[in-house]
């Protein structure tokens, strides 16, 4: 996972480079647990570019992000996701709480 936070916009960019499932899922928490507690941005952007597989466990540590940057006033979105996991987000109904921008087609 790379993360960059962008002082000007106060956003965090976290870039996840892995596949999503319980082992990764808790590795990624404690890193973008950090980086938040650290940076506390206004905005924080997961980029799924090279995420092609996110099981449950994935689906609860973005819902747990959300809800710390949300309890710090802060905004979520998620970008660069394939159509396979946007389907997970819209099944699950996280789609409907934190927005999906740049949905790539494949």
């Amino acid at each position: 996972m790379n993360s960059v936070f962008l002082e000007r916009d106060k956003t965090l960019l976290v870039e996840i480079t892995e596949e999503i499932d319980h082992h990764a899922a808790e590795k990624l928490r404690r890193k973008i647990d950090e980086s938040i507690t650290r940076y506390m941005p206004r905005k924080v952007v997961f980029d799924f570019n090279k995420v092609s597989f996110m099981d449950s466990a994935g689906i609860g540590m973005i819902i747990g992000r959300y809800k710390m940057v949300n309890m710090i006033g802060g905004t979520v979105q998620m970008k660069n996701v394939r159509t396979s996991i946007r389907k997970i987000f819209e099944m699950s109904g996280v789609a409907k709480i934190i927005p999906i921008i740049d949905i790539r087609a494949s």
